[in-house]
């Protein structure tokens, strides 16, 4: 009995970045802080709750214990069992591509630490391993959503978006690749977004971007 209430709904996660050397506004921390009352205005998709929204300093090895707080934060305890498992746990990662015409759904991140300019704790490693212990700078991993089909189903609602094999090496490639094998790890769910600035594409269609992408995943999540 009550097995359509609140254990299967799915949970997503979301983080943007503060600023960073070359982009003095980033257009995730608006999304990500405005998110929760912009969606609580156009309401929330049948079966989806908006969780955590986090604004990650831009930096890799230096904030990476603060980064595992907050991905630790989804799934709380470690003895909370089938309770935790009965409905999904997604996190979003929205990051900025200053150069890009569009948005980029990633399908994967590279172990690979090659940064064009230090990150804003002053670290500029270069072809560095991400995680030492997962071997080369050549291993990549995936996410397990269906980004080819998200994409689509994006585009017929309207949007310039395109799924995308290359998170880059710097501070959203180094963020994801953790997010991926956390959420490999304890069995819930990771994707990264790239976004352009707000110069390229506007504040309001970026906003009903991100609130298109949690309609998507409400619909292909189980």
């Amino acid at each position: 009995m009550g097995s359509e209430g609140p254990s299967n709904v799915t949970t997503i996660h979301i983080t943007g970045f503060k600023k960073f050397h070359g982009v003095s506004e980033n257009p995730t921390e608006t999304i990500v802080t405005n998110l929760r009352p912009f969606m609580e205005k156009k309401g929330f998709p049948a079966g989806l709750t908006l969780g955590s929204c986090t604004i990650l300093e831009t930096a890799g090895q230096g904030a990476v214990g603060q980064l595992y707080k907050v991905l630790q934060s989804a799934i709380g305890g470690k003895d909370q069992g089938p309770s935790r498992n009965s409905g999904q746990i997604v996190w979003v990662h929205f990051g900025v591509n200053s150069g890009a015409p569009r948005f980029a759904i990633e399908m994967q991140a590279v172990n690979e630490a090659t940064f064009r300019c230090p990150d804003e704790l002053g670290w500029k490693p270069q072809r560095v391993p991400i995680v030492p212990s997962d071997g080369s700078i050549t291993r990549t991993r995936e996410s397990k959503l269906p980004v080819r089909e998200m994409t689509r189903l994006l585009r017929k609602m309207g949007y310039e978006v395109a799924p995308s094999d290359d998170a880059g090496r710097f501070v959203c490639n180094y963020v994801y690749y953790h997010s991926l094998r956390f959420a490999e790890q304890n069995g819930i769910l990771s994707l990264f977004v790239h976004v352009p600035l707000f110069l390229t594409i506007d504040e309001e269609v970026q906003m009903n971007f991100a609130a298109s992408l949690l309609e998507v995943l409400a619909s292909i999540v189980h």
